[in-house]
């Protein structure tokens, strides 16, 4: 089948490509031209593991193109995806549509023939309808159908996530509709991926409830790390035992300093928007979102607390800037709120990540980016690790003693034990563990 893509951020690079491997000839649109000549030489905007090599196979195999120009595409195209940015909206945090209704307008002057019109954005409940109004006002003739189709990637796991999906949604109540995108998805056929057919207003909503159900379990279960510090309990201990409930599931059941990214707090809060014009408000996702929010700051505390409350002067080594391991993105990490809150009490930062540093040096400043992990950690006064990339995970721990000021080490994500520091010299502390 023939597919346009309109977007080459995250979400639309990654389908794209992966339709393209499934055998499908796939364009990749974008108005940006120097990304557009930077994909078409082989440069991947974006770090996602494995990437580049798929990219660099499909557009040797002639499945893959990339172009700023949208005309060709879309006419021959059986389904067009509209795979473009959603942000928050400032001022009063709805989603801003605009790049979505601007798409829908120029798809509408260009389609030839039944097109499916896809929205892989993730967008509020009732945007398929007015992109459906936006291509009947701008080209009454035409013939199409409009799907919502969302998408559920994790960063660094996008790939395996496409071609072994949990699930397909698609939202449509046209069958003809159904039928193309059986087919461009037939390639999961062979893995009994469940395809889930149902009305487009309840695929939109599928997208943010999942979402505000993981955002859930992860503040969840920071909140239990904080009573578990409270009461001598092991939080890690307590995942494990309610995570092998088959009810719960131990996934997104990991103490830490809050979710971030491009998902979990655009999403929670464009919910919560939508609740409330809806007037069904959601109290539990209002909760959520102030929380972790609050916690962002609170591991910045957590810093300063284990310094003796004072840190001004204080050379500080971040370990991890990314909300993640595995991408480069800098969207809402809790790194940035850390490091804001610590410069506040006076401190020095130096700083290493192994992908996120370029997006990092656009949101933080006063910053000493590092060439890696020794380097950032040389006459620290305090070590934290902020995201959990495998290197961090087995650092030579007595050179670390050799190139730090004071062997002290704050673990926002638990990637060590407390008996192991103690023993390897290290005043240790962790997140939700008094032992």
């Amino acid at each position: 089948m023939r597919v346009a893509m309109i977007g080459t951020g995250y979400v639309g690079l990654v389908s794209g490509t992966c339709f393209a491997d499934f055998g499908h000839v796939v364009t990749c649109i974008d108005k940006d031209a120097s990304k557009i000549d930077a994909l078409n030489n082989g440069q991947i905007p974006i770090y996602e593991p494995g990437l580049q090599d798929l990219v660099a196979k499909n557009v040797a195999e002639e499945c893959l193109f990339f172009t700023t120009d949208p005309s060709e595409a879309i006419r021959q195209a059986d389904a067009v995806f509209i795979a473009v940015g959603t942000p928050t909206r400032r001022g009063d945090g709805h989603a801003d549509l605009s790049y979505v209704y601007a798409a829908a307008e120029e798809i509408a002057g260009l389609i030839d023939g039944f097109t499916v019109i896809v929205t892989k954005s993730t967008v509020p409940v009732g945007t398929g309808d007015e992109v459906e109004a936006i291509i009947a006002k701008t080209n009454p003739d035409a013939q199409f159908a409009v799907v919502s189709n969302p998408e559920f990637l994790r960063e660094g796991a996008a790939i395996s996530d496409f071609k072994r999906p949990d699930r397909v949604v698609v939202g449509t109540d046209s069958d003809k509709a159904v039928e193309v995108m059986q087919e461009l998805y037939r390639p999961l056929y062979l893995n009994e991926t469940p395809i889930i057919v149902t009305r487009r207003r309840t695929s939109e909503l599928i997208k943010y409830a999942a979402n505000a159900f993981l955002a859930v379990k992860i503040t969840f279960i920071n909140e239990i790390a904080d009573l578990c510090e409270k009461v001598g309990a092991n939080v890690q201990e307590v995942s494990r035992g309610i995570g092998l409930d088959n009810r719960i599931g131990g996934k997104f059941l990991h103490a830490g300093p809050g979710y971030g990214g491009s998902c979990f707090p655009k999403d929670t809060l464009a919910l919560s928007k939508i609740a409330a014009d809806a007037q069904s408000d959601l109290k539990i996702v209002d909760s959520v979102i102030e929380v972790n929010t609050a916690r962002k700051k609170k591991m910045a505390d957590k810093v300063i607390d284990f310094m003796g409350g004072d840190v001004d002067g204080k050379t500080i080594a971040l370990l991890g800037l990314a909300f993640k391991p595995n991408t480069d993105d800098m969207r809402e990490a809790p790194s940035i709120d850390i490091v804001a809150k610590l410069q506040s009490a006076g401190a020095k930062i130096r700083a290493y990540d192994p992908a996120s540093m370029e997006e990092a040096k656009k949101v933080m400043s006063g910053v000493l980016f590092c060439d890696g992990p020794y380097h950032a950690i040389e006459n620290a006064d305090v070590v934290v690790i902020v995201t959990e990339w495998d290197q961090f995970r087995a650092l030579d721990l007595d050179r670390v003693k050799s190139l730090v000021n004071a062997p002290k080490v704050v673990d926002l994500r638990n990637i060590y034990k407390s008996d192991y520091m103690t023993a390897h010299g290290f005043e240790y502390t962790s997140v939700g563990r008094s032992y």
